[in-house]
């Protein structure tokens, strides 16, 4: 389980395929992976995340990286 941070990808971003693939590509610690037809985050790389903020440009803000810590 990670201790830094929760990924949130909402149902819009699901529903488009070029997006999913977009978020597998653009995440430089492998947070995210392809299930089926379903983007997914990697529990264990999570805590790899270094908040470059790639996928919530990417998503149009659509996907949220919550901070676990403050």
């Amino acid at each position: 389980m990670a201790m830094f941070i929760r990924v949130d990808i909402p149902e819009d971003v699901q529903a488009e395929e070029p997006l999913r693939k977009q978020l597998v590509e653009v995440c430089p610690v492998d947070i995210f992976a392809l299930d089926g037809e379903r983007v997914v985050t990697v529990e264990a790389n999570l805590d790899e995340c270094t908040l470059c903020d790639l996928c919530i440009e990417a998503s149009g803000s659509r996907v949220k990286v919550v901070k676990l810590y403050e």
